[in-house]
């Protein structure tokens, strides 16, 4: 009973604030993104309308995804996980999906995101070592991602996966850091929660498991990696299969009909989608656009959907982020955690850039992959410690990075609710 209780206590410690300045991390998230959110839940109804299942901005799915989890092939166990949050949610609202409904889900959401900030935190402090200062420069980087807004007020699917994926990440770490391995039950728990949110990523809770300490070196810690890995496809698998009655031959059909319908949009060059949209859009910004929409029940409303970029100074921002990431790359090469991070993001780049789904609209899955830009950066920081000039280099640039993000931001946040007031009053 003392070592499930230990477990519990260590479990909370890591998922919530556990000192002080954690705690004041997390409330100061808390209370930005509140603040957002609440403003927009109680004085527009983008956040849930029973009327717009799907792509009221950026197209995310809000009231597909609160009632139905999402489409299974894609979703497979999201059904349970959102029925809990409808009925949380419907349980506050008093039965009503009106106001209060639409607050609480922001709040869910705003509650979600503020505590991927404090993983993000703990793993700048506690795994690359860094000062106060820089962590807290990096965390206010991050925090400014316009994947982070939005997310803060949306509820969907990425949300609690960016959450969760946060959480495991940091989690690994530690274990790979002390040259533990990775135990079955959070082997198994990681990829029910993460694989059955975005079956895409249940390949990156397997990740850390390559790394452990002697791993291909001893066919019994091969093995015993094999057996734990072979119990979470096999937890995943069965639950997949009863959720959709076994009728397994409605995966293959359906996930064939989303790969058609999301990786054959020819409207822009690649290249410009990949900037724009996957590596830029679910960082910075860019312009939007509005677009003519209808539920297929006779109800016509207006969408709204990122541009390109049209200025050269958010290109820059993004080559010149992205210039860090490559340079924290191959300066901590032989670093394995930092090899977790850039393999987890790979996957992601496969996916949308070179196998091009649902690149045209990539910035909406930034919650799979946003949480790498910092820790990525965090170990940047960390080989030059102790180089002076270097690192005062390093946070000039991110005091200027930061200072365009927040004003790019926040200009295009009014763009935003310019078009609440217009169309979601």
């Amino acid at each position: 009973m003392s070592l499930i209780k230990t477990k519990l206590i260590n479990l909370l410690k890591q998922v919530f604030p556990s000192t002080y300045t954690e705690l004041a991390v997390f409330l100061f998230f808390l209370t930005c993104y509140g603040i957002l959110g609440s403003y927009i839940a109680l004085h527009y109804r983008i956040i849930f309308d029973s009327r717009i299942p799907w792509d009221a901005y950026f197209s995310f799915d809000n009231k597909a995804i609160v009632m139905t989890g999402g489409s299974f092939e894609r979703h497979p166990l999201a059904y349970y996980f959102f029925n809990w949050v409808r009925e949380f949610s419907l349980l506050i609202s008093g039965g009503k999906m009106d106001t209060t409904f639409r607050l609480t889900l922001a709040w869910l959401s705003n509650t979600a995101i503020s505590l991927c900030m404090v993983q993000i935190f703990k793993y700048l402090k506690n795994i690359t070592g860094l000062p106060l200062t820089i962590s807290l420069l990096i965390i206010l980087f991050f925090g400014a991602f316009s994947t982070n807004i939005i997310l803060s007020f949306t509820p969907e699917n990425f949300t609690y996966t960016l959450l969760l994926l946060s959480i495991y990440n940091y989690y690994a770490a530690v274990k790979i850091k002390r040259d533990e391995k990775m135990p079955g039950s959070a082997l198994t728990l990681a990829g029910i929660t993460i694989g059955g949110l975005t079956i895409t990523n249940l390949v990156k809770v397997f990740i850390p498991v390559l790394f452990e300490k002697d791993l291909f070196r001893s066919w019994k810690k091969f093995g015993n990696a094999v057996f734990r890995v072979a119990l979470t496809m096999v937890c995943f698998v069965f639950l997949y299969l009863l959720r959709i009655d076994f009728k397994y031959e409605n995966i293959f059909s359906k996930t064939n009909q989303q790969y058609e319908k999301f990786s054959n949009v020819e409207s822009i060059p690649d290249w410009d989608m990949m900037l724009s949209y996957f590596f830029g859009g679910s960082v910075l910004f860019p312009s939007f656009m509005t677009t003519d929409k209808h539920n297929m029940k006779g109800f016509d409303f207006k969408g709204l959907l990122m541009e390109p970029y049209s200025s050269s100074f958010c290109y820059a921002f993004i080559i010149g982020l992205l210039a860090l990431i490559l340079w924290s790359y191959f300066k901590n090469f032989k670093n394995k955690l930092m090899q977790i991070l850039a393999i987890s993001f790979l996957i992601d780049i496969v996916i949308h850039c070179i196998m091009r789904f649902g690149l045209h609209t990539s910035y909406i899955y930034g919650g799979h992959f946003v949480f790498v830009y910092p820790l990525l950066l965090g170990w940047l920081f960390n080989s030059y410690r102790s180089h002076q000039k270097t690192l005062s280099f390093l946070m000039a640039t991110m005091v200027i990075l930061l200072a365009f993000l927040l004003a790019n931001n926040l200009f295009r946040m009014s763009d935003f609710f310019q078009f609440l007031e217009t169309y979601y009053q």
